[in-house]
Formats: C-alpha cells, structure tokens, sequence
C-alpha cells in the first residue's frame, strides 16, 4: 500500500477524473519522491489515455509543469495547446475512465493486481479506481465499511 499524497483518480480538475492525480505523479517523479514502482507507468496507462483525450503530447505536458503553476492553469494550458473538450465529452471521458476494469479488457488485470495485493476477498473492488483506491489505503476495507462514519467516495 502506498503511503505518499497521490490523488485518487476519482479528484475531478475541471471536471476531468484523473488530470490532477496524473499531475501528482508528474510532480512526484520531478522531485525524486514518487516510488520507483509507479516509474515504469509514467505516461503509459492512465496517463496515456488523458493526453490522448486532452490531444497534447505526454513530454510537453511533463515539460510545462515544470514550469509551475496550478492544476488549473495547467489544464487551461492543455486546452490551448491541444483540445478542449465538451460537456458531453467530459462525461463520456468520466464514465469511461470510472468504470474501466468492469467487464471490459482490462478486467483481468485488476483481478491479478487484487491478487497481488491479497485482495481477491474483495467483492467491492471491481475497477481500476477502486483497486487503486483501496491499494492505496482511500478504499476501506469490508470491516471499516461498515462503519457509518467512514465516506465512501461515489463518483462525482
């Protein structure tokens, strides 16, 4: 389980899943302090999927938050640089990226990554989101579930 401050993909920045934690990873990975173990998947996966959408290049993306600023005026940037997507784009894009895992390509995945996290008792987590919220400690387990006190992220 991982124990430094990554956004859960579930974050919206300007409504997107996912921009700001791939913006974390990206910072992260500048600073020295991301684990070796997410390095192998920078601008691949997740990552890939959003610069595609967003239509800029993962390196410049790279490059231009190192020039600083915020989440914000590094999407903005995007935006200009590539597209800025509609509405109805960016809940296509959110439902997509939500559920990814769930009955699709990408399912087996997650079983073998629950299975490596000792996770297969895990009826709860059926997608990326989820797994990578519970991997990295956001997703209670059963147990902390059933306390009424504990918030579950839903997806909005």
């Amino acid at each position: 389980m991982a124990t430094f401050p990554l956004r859960s993909p579930f974050e919206k920045v300007g409504g997107l899943f996912y921009f700001g934690r791939m913006l974390d990873k990206i910072r992260l990975h500048a600073s020295g302090e991301l684990p070796s173990d997410y390095h192998a998947n920078l601008g691949k996966g997740f990552d890939e999927k959003s610069v595609k959408f967003l239509r800029v290049e993962y390196n410049a993306l790279v490059e231009c938050v190192s020039q600083g600023g915020t989440d914000k005026e590094i999407l903005d940037w995007c935006f200009t640089v590539g597209r800025k997507p509609s509405e109805d784009d960016i809940y296509v894009w959110n439902e997509f990226m939500r559920k990814r895992g769930w009955n699709d390509e990408v399912s087996e995945m997650v079983v073998r990554r629950k299975a490596e996290a000792g996770m297969t008792d895990r009826s709860d987590i059926q997608t990326s989101f989820q797994f990578i919220d519970a991997d990295e400690g956001r997703l209670p387990s059963r147990v902390e579930a059933s306390n009424p006190k504990i918030q579950i992220p839903n997806k909005s």
